[in-house]
């Protein structure tokens, strides 16, 4: 049986993309599959999890959790590794010399994430983000495999650097959502939603303002970032229409979307979030359980919502073009609920996991028939 090892130093054990769906369609495709991650150790859906000690802060994941993750990766002895993280680059490069098939996993275009961290000044981070390119096409191109959720702006960032390459979305399952998805649910009054990463450039501030000026409740789900963001967004005098219900498991997540009448993805126009060749994944889950999305107004986004006509598109920043949407889907229930039946019909015939798998099986196949 061929031994696979997934890698991250970064994200946690049971995270949707690496675990549930990487790792468990590998496991039930035939491979003997672990994955180091920092936490515990333990057996599920048949991988086998080798925790590692998570790191103190963002310097020390990078300095000494990514080398804690390569240790316990190579003690494995793997015929494929497969990692998750940008600090992880380094061992990727060291595994590749040890003769081993080594694919990197780019969540996001990190060459345009890099210049928007709070925590990196303008100069700083612009120099980071073109040294990080430079190393990342150096290392890229000497690996077995590349995988990336989608094309940026219509292109591939790093066409041509490796030989190998899959586009893997990362839309949900249908188990996990779609196939679970109650019509008969009762909605909350005049409700929207959102779940995920709680960040101003996630467009967190500007959705509270229009919730207020809509007269609606917004729920709010998952980890707000820098903690002290949070402590801004609740002293909003508009967070009076706010409903913070914190990280959420996945099933509290499923139960909380059923009883929304709308989801959210009004992301800013930063970094990746307008250029990305596809949805933000919130939105594949809203769409799961039939709720009408209201997103941001990019290229990608229009062509796909004229396509299936599953929500509005929106300038992310214009609060009252927000609330103004928001309002025309809460005012006409019965355009939301063909908005909603069509997401269902999109998510059913294109954007789910099952589809999505066979583009990452099929580049291990490639890579191990080589």
């Amino acid at each position: 049986m061929i031994k696979v090892c997934h890698m991250t130093s970064a994200h946690r054990q049971e995270d949707v993309r690496i675990f549930h769906k990487e790792c468990c369609s590998l496991a039930q495709a035939g491979y003997e599959v672990y994955l180091v991650s920092p936490g515990e150790t333990y057996d599920k859906n048949g991988v086998h999890i080798i925790g590692i000690q998570k790191g103190a802060n963002r310097l020390d994941r990078i300095l000494h959790a990514s080398k804690r993750a390569y240790q316990a990766a190579l003690a494995l002895d793997a015929d494929v590794y497969h990692f998750h993280d940008p600090e992880l680059l380094p061992y990727g490069l060291k595994l590749k010399r040890k003769g081993k098939k080594v694919i990197f996993d780019s969540h996001e275009c990190y060459t345009l994430q890099f210049r928007h961290k709070p925590y990196l000044p303008g100069w700083c981070s612009r120099i980071l983000a073109w040294a990080y390119g430079y190393y990342e096409h150096y290392v890229v191109r000497r690996l077995d495999g590349l995988v990336v959720p989608s094309l940026i702006q219509g292109k591939n960032p790093l066409e041509g650097v490796c030989k190998r390459r899959a586009f893997v979305n990362n839309v949900p399952k249908l188990e996990a959502f779609y196939d679970r998805y109650d019509p008969a649910v009762p909605k909350y009054p005049r409700s929207i939603c959102y779940t995920g990463s709680l960040t101003y450039a996630r467009g967190i501030t500007h959705l509270v303002k229009a919730a207020a000026k809509a007269d609606c409740t917004l729920y709010l789900a998952g980890w707000f970032a820098p903690a002290e963001y949070q402590q801004q967004v609740q002293a909003l005098p508009e967070f009076s229409h706010a409903v913070y219900l914190g990280p959420l498991s996945r099933e509290q997540i499923l139960d909380t979307l059923q009883h929304c009448q709308i989801g959210m993805a009004t992301l800013l126009d930063v970094g990746q979030y307008s250029r990305a060749c596809n949805l933000a994944t919130k939105s594949y889950e809203y769409m799961s359980v039939g709720l009408p999305v209201i997103m941001t107004s990019s290229p990608y986004n229009e062509t796909v919502c004229e396509k299936y006509r599953f929500g509005l598109c929106v300038a992310p920043d214009d609060i009252e073009g927000i609330a103004s949407a928001i309002r025309r889907l809460l005012d006409d229930p019965d355009a939301a609920r063909q908005m909603g039946e069509n997401g269902r019909r999109a998510v059913k015939e294109e954007f789910n996991w099952s589809i999505e798998e066979k583009n990452l099986l099929k580049l291990y196949e490639d890579i191990l028939n080589d």
